[in-house]
């Protein structure tokens, strides 16, 4: 594979987890699928980064990744505040020991996995339609 075609796995790769991110919405993995949804947006904009010739983008932060893609983009910056409620997913919806007296598994309910899943497929598409093929 070519260099600049990287941010095209990180996209696929986004798409991909986006699909099960779905799944475990429907399944009943509510806390999986927040984290995962973190994951999907956090992959799609490091893929805009790449697109736009970064050769290494480092950091988890959707907010954050949304900031510098928005350097690129200026009209994804009125989207960074909402995509970056996702990083509250990044952490507390895998380990028992994040949220004080539960545990992930009891905590996140479907409402809340939808919620996340519909922001991480704005992120997707938001992505996908400033890519070229």
């Amino acid at each position: 594979m070519r260099p600049e075609d990287n941010w095209r796995r990180w996209l696929d790769q986004a798409r991909d987890d986006l699909r099960w991110a779905e799944h475990l919405r429907d399944a009943g993995g509510h806390h999986i699928a927040c984290f995962l949804a973190q994951q999907v947006a956090e992959k799609a904009l490091k893929a805009l980064l790449y697109h736009h010739g970064e050769e290494i983008v480092l950091g988890h932060s959707v907010e954050d990744l949304c900031v510098r893609s928005a350097r690129l983009i200026p009209d994804l910056a009125s989207h960074c505040a909402r995509w970056g409620q996702l990083d509250s997913y990044y952490v507390p919806t895998r380990y028992p020991d994040a949220l004080p007296g539960s545990i992930p598994s009891r905590v996140y309910d479907r409402a809340t996995a939808a919620e996340a899943v519909a922001a991480a497929r704005e992120v997707v598409d938001a992505v996908s339609s400033r890519l070229t093929p």
